[in-house]
C-alpha cells in the first residue's frame, strides 16, 4: 500500500465484543475508499503514540467521521474516547521475529509456539500492548483458530483472554505482521543469554504497564502551539483569572511576599468533557511564555502504585527544572478519586506538595466530576483555588463555529446561529468533530470539484451522526424529525407542555422580568398506548433539545447506593448536556409512595435523591423533568408538589377526530384502496389507544401482503380483517379511575 492519504476521525470505543482486543479497527465503507483501502488492509494510526491495526468496514449506517477501536487500541494510541486520530494506509513487512513482555504466568505457561499461534494475523508495532485472542474475524492462510484457542486455554486456564502482551522489539522495524515462519521470543529470555540466570526476578508487570509507562509525560510547547487567548470563546473569565495568577506568581512573587500570602499556586479547574481545559491551561501558559509538563492521570492510574508514584515524580522534577512551569494534571479524579483512594494516594498528594514548595512551579489539575476527586487535593497547601468553565450557550456556540471553521472553506451565507440553535449541549470537541464530519461529507460530495467547500447542508447533515460527548454514554431518546405539529389533536396538552417544557428553556428573560421561577417538571399520567413516549419525540423534536430518557426500573439496584448514585448521575449529565429534558417513563416504579415497598427502602432512598435533585442546594438550569405514568396514583406525592412535578397533565384516550388523525398519520406511507374510509373506521374505533390504531394499519397490511405478495394496496376488506386480530385495549375501569383522578386534580 502506497497510499499518501490521510484522513482525521474521531475514536469511539467499539460496541462488537467479536473485535474487542483483536488489533481491529472499524472505518465507514466511504472512508476506505477515500483512504484506498481494502477490507483487512492495514491502517496507520496517529494519536499521541503511532500505532497500527487492521481495518474493517463498519456499518453503512454509522457516522463517517468516526473510526471504532478497542480500549486496548486506544490505550496503543495514547487517547480516550472523542480524540482525534489521524489514519493512513500502513506498509506492513512480515516479521522475522518479535519480542514480547508479559505476566509471570504468560512467561512460565507459554511456549513461544504457542505464544505464535496467537498473534498470527496481527499487525504489531513496538510499544503496543496485544492480547492472547486469536486474529479470527479474518484468519490469514494457514491459522488454526480452534487450536490455538484450545492451546491457549489448556496453558493459562480461564483467564487467558484477560492476558495483555507488550511488543518491545520487532524484525525488521515498523509495523509487522506476524506469520507462520515468525519467531516468537520472550523478553526475558532473550535477555538471559549469556547473563546469570540467578539474578532476582523483577515484579510481574503487565502489557498495559509497559505501554503506559513509554510515554505518560509531555512537554509543551507542542509542535502544534495552543490556539490564541482570544480564541477561547466562552472562557474568558477563566484565562483572565488563570493569567492574573499566573503573572503574580511567576513575574511578582515580591508583591505577594510583601503582601504576607504565599507564592505557591494550585488550581483545580473543572467543566464538561470536551470544553477544552487542558487548552485553556496551555493557551495562558504560552501568552505568559511559562512551560507546561502535562501528566495524563488516567494513564498513570492503571500503572502499579510503585511506577505510578515515580510517574508523578518524574513529572514534578521536569517542571521543576529551568524557568517558570505549570504541571498540568488531566482528569486528576481518575488518579486521585473520593471514593477508596488508592494507598498510593498519599504519595502522589505529598509529590504535588512537593511541587507546590518549589518555587517557579505550579500545579493546575483538570476535571470533569470536581465530586469525584479527591476532597484532599482542595486543601490550603494544595489545590486551594478553583476554576470553573461551563457549558456554552447559543452565542457561544456560534461564536465558537466561526472559530472552528475559521480556516475551512465554508460557502458564503452559512447561518452560524441557526446550526447553533441546533446543537444544545455541544462543547468545543463536538464543535470540532462537527466541522470534521461535515468536511468528510463534503468531500464526498465534491470528489472532481477543484476547490470544495463545505456548505450549511453539509454541517446539519453531520448532526445526524455527531452526539456531544454529554450524551455518548446516554439512552437518549430518537426524535425521527417529528414536532408538536404532527401531534393531532391533542391541543391542551400540547399547550402545558409548551408552557411548562419549552418556555423556561426559550424565554428565561420574561421568568426573570417577571420574577417568578420556572416550572421544574411535569407529570403526564393517562393509559397505555395512549402516545405519552410519542408526545415526548414530539417535544423534542419542536425545542431542539437533549433528551435523557429513562424507564423508572433501570435505575433500581439492588446494591446499596448504586440506584442514589444513578439518579444522581443521569442529573449530571443532563446539566452538562442543558438544554435538557429528563424523561422518566414508569416513574411509578422508580419513585413509589415511600414506606410502602418492601425493597428494603431502596425505593425510599431513591424518591428522596429525586427530591434533591429537583430543588436541592444546587438549583437546576436549562434542565426540565417529565415523569410518564399510567398508575399517578402510586407515585409519591412529594414528588408533586409545586416546585416540583407541578403541573400534572391527562392524556386521554384519544376520541374519533383523534383516531382518525392517528390513522391518517400511520397510514401516510401505506397505499389505500378508494373504499377506505378512515374518518368512517374512527367513528367505529371506540376503546381502541394511539397504539391500538397504530397497529391496526400494520396488521391490514400484513393481511394484505398474506392474500398476495404482490399486492399494491390495502382495502376496507384488510382493514376488517384485521379488526379481528387487533382488539381495543384500553380498560374500561382504569380508564374511570385515571379519569376520577384528573378530575381531582382539575385537569
Amino acid at each position: 500500500m502506497t497510499s499518501s492519504a490521510q484522513i482525521t476521525l474521531t475514536v469511539r470505543i467499539s460496541p462488537s465484543a467479536l473485535d474487542s482486543r483483536r488489533g481491529i479497527v472499524r472505518l465507514h465503507p466511504e472512508v476506505l475508499d477515500a483512504l484506498g483501502l481494502h477490507a483487512w488492509d492495514a491502517v496507520h494510526l496517529t494519536g499521541a503514540r503511532v500505532s497500527a491495526a487492521l481495518a474493517a468496514p463498519a456499518s453503512v449506517q454509522g457516522a463517517p467521521g468516526v473510526v471504532l477501536a478497542d480500549d486496548v487500541t486506544m490505550s496503543n494510541l495514547g487517547v480516550t474516547e472523542g480524540a482525534e486520530v489521524v489514519l493512513r494506509p500502513a506498509e506492513v513487512t512480515a516479521a522475522r521475529s518479535v519480542v514480547v513482555a508479559g505476566s509471570r504466568l504468560a512467561r512460565t505457561s507459554l511456549p513461544p509456539n504457542t505464544l505464535r499461534l496467537a498473534l498470527i494475523g496481527k499487525v504489531l508495532t513496538v510499544g503496543d500492548a496485544v492480547s492472547l485472542l486469536p486474529q479470527d474475524l479474518a484468519p490469514p492462510p494457514g491459522a488454526d483458530v480452534s487450536a490455538a484457542r484450545s492451546k491457549l486455554s489448556g496453558a493459562i486456564g480461564m483467564t487467558w483472554t484477560n492476558e495483555l502482551l507488550t511488543v518491545t522489539a520487532t524484525e525488521p522495524e515498523g509495523p509487522v505482521a506476524v506469520g507462520p515462519s515468525t519467531v516468537v521470543r520472550w523478553r526475558d529470555e532473550q535477555a538471559a543469554t549469556g547473563q546469570d540466570t540467578a539474578a532476582t526476578p523483577a515484579p510481574p508487570r503487565t502489557g498495559r504497564d509497559e505501554v503506559l509507562e513509554a510515554e505518560v509525560v509531555e512537554e509543551e510547547p507542542d509542535e502544534v502551539p495552543p490556539p490564541p487567548v482570544a480564541d477561547l470563546a466562552g472562557a474568558e473569565q477563566a484565562a483572565r483569572r488563570l493569567t492574573e495568577w499566573l503573572d503574580l506568581a511567576f513575574h511578582r512573587p515580591e508583591l505577594l511576599a510583601r503582601l504576607g500570602a504565599g507564592t505557591h499556586l494550585g488550581v483545580l479547574l473543572s467543566g464538561p468533557e470536551g470544553a477544552g481545559k487542558a487548552t485553556l491551561v496551555r493557551a495562558v501558559a504560552h501568552t505568559e511564555q511559562v512551560r507546561v509538563v502535562t501528566l495524563a492521570a488516567p494513564n498513570v492510574a492503571v500503572l502499579r502504585p510503585d511506577a505510578a508514584a515515580e510517574r508523578v515524580r518524574e513529572a514534578v522534577e521536569r517542571a521543576a527544572g529551568d524557568g517558570p512551569a505549570v504541571l498540568l494534571l488531566t482528569d486528576i479524579d481518575a488518579l486521585l478519586p473520593a471514593h477508596q483512594p488508592p494507598p498510593v494516594a498519599t504519595v502522589i498528594l505529598e509529590h504535588l506538595r512537593a511541587a507546590l514548595a518549589k518555587p517557579g512551579c505550579a500545579v493546575v489539575a483538570t476535571t470533569a466530576h470536581p465530586e469525584s476527586a479527591d476532597p484532599r487535593l482542595r486543601g490550603a497547601d494544595l489545590l486551594d483555588r478553583e476554576l470553573m468553565l461551563s457549558l456554552p450557550d447559543t452565542r457561544t456556540r456560534t461564536e465558537l463555529l466561526r472559530i472552528v471553521l475559521r480556516e475551512a472553506p465554508v460557502e458564503h451565507g452559512v447561518d452560524f446561529g441557526a446550526i447553533a440553535e441546533r446543537t444544545p449541549g455541544f462543547v468545543a470537541a463536538d464543535l470540532i468533530a462537527l466541522r470534521r464530519d461535515a468536511a468528510l461529507r463534503a468531500a464526498l460530495r465534491q470528489r472532481d470539484v477543484v476547490e470544495p467547500q463545505i456548505s450549511e447542508q453539509d454541517l446539519l447533515d453531520a448532526l445526524a451522526t455527531v452526539r456531544p460527548i454529554s450524551m455518548s454514554t446516554s439512552d437518549t431518546l430518537a426524535t425521527g424529525g417529528l414536532s408538536l405539529d404532527d401531534v393531532g389533536d391533542m391541543t391542551e396538552v400540547k399547550q402545558s407542555l409548551t408552557e411548562t417544557v419549552l418556555w423556561p428553556l426559550r424565554y428565561p428573560d420574561s421568568f426573570a422580568r417577571l420574577g417568578v421561577a420556572p416550572p421544574r417538571g411535569v407529570l403526564l399520567y393517562g393509559p397505555p398506548g395512549g402516545g405519552k413516549t410519542f408526545l415526548m419525540r414530539a417535544l423534542a423534536g419542536t425545542g431542539a433539545l437533549n433528551v435523557f430518557a429513562v424507564k423508572g426500573a433501570e435505575l433500581m439496584d439492588k446494591w446499596v447506593g448504586e440506584s442514589e448514585r444513578s439518579v444522581r448521575e443521569l442529573f449530571r449529565r443532563a446539566a452538562e448536556a442543558a438544554p435538557a429534558l429528563v424523561f422518566l417513563d414508569e416513574i411509578d416504579a422508580l419513585a413509589p409512595r415511600r414506606g410502602q415497598s418492601g425493597d428494603s427502602g431502596v425505593s425510599d432512598r431513591v424518591v428522596a435523591a429525586l427530591l434533591t435533585e429537583l430543588d436541592g442546594v444546587e438549583p437546576m438550569r436549562d434542565v426540565v423533568v417529565v415523569g410518564a405514568t399510567n398508575r399517578p396514583e402510586l407515585v409519591d406525592p412529594a414528588l408533586l408538589r409545586p416546585g416540583r412535578l407541578e403541573r400534572q397533565v391527562y392524556v386521554p384516550p384519544p376520541d374519533a377526530e383523534a383516531r382518525a388523525d392517528i390513522l391518517r398519520a400511520n397510514a401516510r406511507n401505506t397505499p389505500l384502496a378508494g373504499d377506505v374510509d378512515l374518518d368512517a373506521l374512527a367513528g367505529t374505533l371506540a376503546g381502541y389507544s394511539a397504539a391500538d390504531c397504530a397497529a391496526l394499519i400494520r396488521e391490514a397490511a400484513l393481511t394484505a401482503m398474506r392474500a398476495s405478495l404482490e399486492a399494491s394496496e390495502v382495502t376496507a376488506g384488510h382493514l376488517a380483517t384485521a379488526r379481528e386480530a387487533v382488539r381495543p385495549s384500553l380498560d374500561e375501569a382504569q380508564l374511570a379511575a385515571l379519569e376520577a383522578y384528573a378530575g381531582t386534580r382539575g385537569a
